[in-house]
């Protein structure tokens, strides 16, 4: 698959964003430890749709806003995208702290999306345990959590090098400048969920360590027309761990009329 690569300025800064594919237009939001610049999961969408993957907002190749200050306005900046893009209905599908993103998107405009999908997502308080720490363990350490089988980590970062490793510093960082207190969640967004009337799928890896289940049963509950699946033998990197049976779960609700 190729990918065509650009900087496009928005709100005073240079946004990352890969685009291929063609069809229904579906932006692809990542891990808050950033994304790799190639996944068979990403390609496997673009095999069916018109895929846009932006880096975040002072992630990445993306720079960084120093007046950014939460989630919410990184929705902004992607709404903000999408308009640039002359890009109306696109389906949102949010990976991790992309799904905080993407369930914040969703109640700005709640009847002009086309599908909301959401592997587990951040952004809301578990009911049930909490969301994993990332400032008490080691870069390596909580990236390896995210995996079921670690043989699917080294797969994807292999021996990880300084460069890796500064670069999931960079996206701690960030993260800890938008999304620190609370962490992780907003106390806001479960109030405004009821209001998204699109189609919304939540799928969660049955062994994921960062972002408990009961966060997942929450935005199934409060989103109007949701519906919850679970991927076996996968942690919470999905995108990474089972690439093939989640492009298939999302690409088939995607194409759903």
């Amino acid at each position: 698959m190729e990918w065509a690569e650009r900087h496009v300025e928005i709100a005073g800064g240079k946004l990352f964003v890969a685009r291929a594919g063609s069809g229904r237009p579906v932006l692809v939001l990542h891990h808050d430890i950033g994304s790799p610049e190639r996944l068979d999961f990403y390609d496997a969408l673009a095999a069916r749709f018109d895929v846009i993957v932006p880096h975040h907002p002072g992630y990445g190749k993306s720079e960084r806003p120093q007046w950014l200050r939460s989630v919410r306005d990184v929705a902004v900046i992607y709404q903000w995208l999408l308009s640039d893009l002359g890009i109306e209905r696109a389906s949102l599908v949010g990976l991790g702290f992309g799904g905080w993103i993407a369930a914040e998107m969703a109640t700005m405009a709640p009847d002009r999306l086309h599908r909301l999908a959401l592997v587990g997502a951040m952004g809301v308080k578990p009911p049930e345990g909490d969301i994993l720490d990332q400032a008490i363990l080691s870069y390596i350490d909580y990236a390896r959590d995210g995996f079921h089988d670690q043989a699917a980590f080294a797969r994807v970062f292999g021996d990880v090098t300084t460069d890796q490793l500064v670069e999931w510093d960079i996206c701690r960082e960030m993260c800890f400048r938008i999304a620190w207190k609370p962490y992780m969640y907003s106390q806001t967004l479960p109030h405004l969920l009821g209001g998204v009337k699109v189609p919304a799928l939540v799928a969660w890896g049955d062994d994921d360590k960062i972002v408990p289940r009961s966060a997942g049963e929450l935005y199934a509950a409060a989103l109007p027309n949701a519906r919850f699946e679970v991927v076996r033998a996968c942690g919470h990197f999905a995108e990474m761990e089972q690439p093939e049976t989640l492009a298939r779960l999302i690409g088939n609700f995607i194409a759903e009329n």
